[in-house]
């Protein structure tokens, strides 16, 4: 069980779990905004966005069997502990789950055609895993791009639907706190896979791949990234300075809790060498996304 658990990356799961969560029942809720989903609905959207993404994370570590057995050996589970057969049996159970409860939920809310989500979204994580993520930044794009699609298919499903002429300002604003967060998650998710990709660049080399740092060099990508990395630290300041600068509470917990995470990543990354240093930079980079999920919680104060 825990070796099934480590395929599917449980931990990465939740954090789309508890995000999903708290744009529900901490944001949409709290405001009474105009929604579609009830609670049987909302909790297949999640089902199906959970098993669209392990399915995503199984078979890229099919693909990466190569890689990850250079780049990190002792945490190589398809071939090890389960075969390459069943995980790609376990694969398409959950493409196929997670498909077909996305295409119920698109017919139980009268939008039949918004289950072409779910599976534009399997069919980009399947071609991430077998062709873009060996090619020239697109991949990484292509992955931070489905992140934020965890965000925003929320606004799609609940909010999108219910649209009138009378609430349509209402659900704009909302839709736009969905979109500001994926453009948080988009960006802090493409610096980790930079990062990881400078991290794993020995066994990318060997299967050919074609990462940024694998193309022009680790100590020039390092610099990128460094470079990258002052983006979401001046994008998050400036919505401070123009949205939350009367909220000491909000102001405080994004100083504390995301700007001083990111100042750190980027004073690291300039000097960032070891395999070791590059992992703990991917941490601080987690542990940004995850605060800057629980901020939601914060709206209530933010908006009254």
């Amino acid at each position: 069980m825990l070796n099934f658990l480590n395929l599917i990356r449980w931990k990465n799961l939740l954090l789309i779990i508890l995000t999903q969560l708290l744009i529900k029942y901490a944001l949409f809720d709290a405001f009474n905004v105009d929604t579609r989903l009830d609670d049987f609905g909302f909790a297949l959207l999640v089902i199906a966005t959970v098993c669209i993404a392990a399915a995503g994370n199984i078979i890229n570590d099919i693909y990466d069997i190569e890689t990850d057995t250079i780049n990190k050996p002792n945490k190589v589970i398809v071939g090890k502990s389960i075969s390459e057969q069943i995980a790609f049996n376990l694969f398409i159970i959950l493409t196929i789950v997670g498909v077909g409860v996305g295409f119920i939920l698109s017919n139980m809310i009268d939008k039949s055609s918004f289950s072409a989500v779910f599976i534009i979204v399997s069919a980009l994580l399947y071609v991430y895993a077998s062709t873009l993520k060996q090619t020239l930044l697109v991949g990484n794009i292509v992955i931070s791009f489905l992140v934020a699609m965890s965000i925003l298919i929320i606004g799609i499903f609940d909010l999108v639907p219910v649209i009138t002429p009378e609430n349509k300002q209402t659900q704009l604003t909302f839709f736009e706190i969905l979109r500001d967060y994926a453009v948080f998650a988009f960006m802090i998710n493409f610096l980790r896979e930079l990062v990881k990709d400078v991290e794993d660049i020995d066994g990318d080399h060997n299967a050919g791949m074609k990462t940024l740092p694998i193309v022009i060099g680790r100590e020039r990508a390092i610099k990128v990234i460094f470079t990258l990395s002052l983006i979401p630290l001046f994008v998050i300041t400036y919505y401070i300075i123009t949205y939350l600068y009367k909220q000491q509470l909000a102001v405080g917990y994004f100083l504390i809790f995301i700007i001083a995470p990111l100042l750190y990543f980027t004073v690291k990354t300039f000097s960032a060498n070891t395999k070791k240093e590059l992992h703990h930079l991917s941490f601080i980079l987690k542990l940004v996304m995850l605060f800057g999920v629980l901020s939601l919680l914060l709206y209530p104060f933010i908006l009254k």
